[in-house]
């Protein structure tokens, strides 16, 4: 259940998939706090009036998820005073190159593919997870190309911590599916080829946010269990959910 005391997805004209995590009912009847944590899709495209308009959130830090030659291929959010920008790479297979067989369905393939990130990219994720931690690092964004996929394992791992229900959690990762339609168009328009026979890379069932998250306990206990594997330490874990969550 959430809370919706602001707006939670920001129209810019050129992101597609921007929006708080905030509201969303947590640990010991607190709230997740509202314009602590944003999720992106890439921010390369900002300038002008929507650049300003993301300036004025205050926004201290940006996490940027992608791999480097993302980010030289196609830009990083543009550089301004007090701007902390971060690169933290959540490594990964090639989801070209694994099969999506017609006998596995589709939400199957997807998790599997999260829990490729979970295994693959845990110095990235344990990075990213450690400056959201950090008050000092927020506001914060998170981001990857479509906001989807590895910005979603890190929000999912985010609000999990807090206390966020799975039900929730898979909501929040399926707001995306929305968002998709503007950004496929704006694709199509630019660089087809990362659209043309991929549409359902774009899809956000949220059967897939469940079973990644019922795997990953699975596999590893709990969540909790899991950051403190890749070394989120308890009092990261504290402060976390000291300033991520509302004093009650």
């Amino acid at each position: 259940m959430a809370v919706d005391n602001h707006p939670r997805s920001l129209t810019f004209s050129t992101s597609y998939n921007f929006r708080d995590v905030g509201g969303y009912a947590g640990l010991d009847g607190r709230t997740v706090s509202w314009r602590r944590l944003f999720r992106a899709d890439s921010l390369h495209r900002l300038k002008g009036a929507d650049l300003e308009s993301f300036e004025a959130l205050g926004v201290r830090t940006v996490i940027d998820l992608r791999r480097p030659f993302e980010v030289e291929e196609h830009g990083r959010v543009p550089e301004s005073a007090g701007l902390d920008y971060r690169n933290l790479v959540v490594e990964h297979v090639d989801w070209e190159s694994v099969e999506h067989s017609a006998d596995i369905p589709h939400e199957r393939w997807l998790a599997d593919r999260y829990l490729n990130f979970a295994e693959d990219g845990q110095a990235g994720l344990a990075a990213a997870l450690s400056v959201i931690a950090d008050p000092a690092a927020a506001p914060a964004v998170v981001h990857c190309m479509a906001g989807k996929d590895r910005t979603g394992v890190v929000c999912a791992l985010t609000l999990s911590l807090l206390g966020v229900s799975d039900a929730d959690i898979a909501q929040d990762y399926a707001l995306t599916e929305v968002a998709m339609a503007s950004l496929t168009a704006y694709l199509l328009q630019t660089k087809p080829e990362m659209v043309h026979d991929k549409y359902h890379m774009f899809d956000c069932p949220q059967d897939a946010m469940l079973l990644f998250l019922a795997d990953l306990r699975e596999r590893h206990g709990s969540v909790e269990a899991y950051v403190r594997e890749i070394g989120i330490g308890a009092e990261q874990l504290a402060a976390l959910r000291e300033h991520l969550l509302t004093s009650g």
